[in-house]
């Protein structure tokens, strides 16, 4: 409620949040580009075989989880270098990285260590909630997409 009026959000609202500007776009860029990416670094050989690069885990997942991780990482990296899809991006991400988190805890790894820390996925995943929470910024594609969509939605 803003001045005794009541503002309804639409959904145009929440999927493409009025883009931040000036210094702060800047910022968002420049975290889109470095997460997007490194996770695109970290998914391009799990996309060549998207259905069994987990197979020689102790107890792989079924097939169609490892490619929905494969497709979250590379093609949700992607997504965040364009800034294309933002919340639905960071939706997958945020999903194979908590779960990536989660098994690195419940193997009992190091925030930080050599090897099998779950530092890189817990800041992949609090990377995908600070963007899906605040949008990728006016240097983004979704930045046009979403004052497109919102003047249609406001029209009569």
């Amino acid at each position: 409620m803003r001045g005794g009026t009541v503002t309804t959000m639409r959904p145009v609202d929440i999927l493409f949040p009025e883009p931040s500007r000036g210094r702060a776009a800047v910022g968002l860029l420049l975290l889109r580009l470095y997460a997007g990416l490194a996770l695109m670094q970290h998914g391009k050989g799990k996309i060549a075989d998207p259905f069994h690069w987990m197979d020689r885990a102790p107890s792989p997942p079924p097939g169609f989880l490892q490619a929905l991780a494969a497709l979250s990482e590379f093609g949700g990296g992607l997504a965040l270098v364009l800034g294309l899809l933002t919340p639905v991006a960071c939706f997958g991400i945020a999903s194979t990285m908590a779960f990536a988190t989660y098994t690195h805890v419940a193997k009992g790894d190091p925030f930080v260590g050599r090897s099998g820390s779950f530092e890189p996925a817990l800041g992949y995943l609090v990377t995908a909630v600070l963007l899906a929470l605040v949008g990728p910024g006016a240097y983004s594609l979704d930045a046009p997409l979403g004052a497109k969509l919102r003047a249609r939605s406001a029209a009569p």
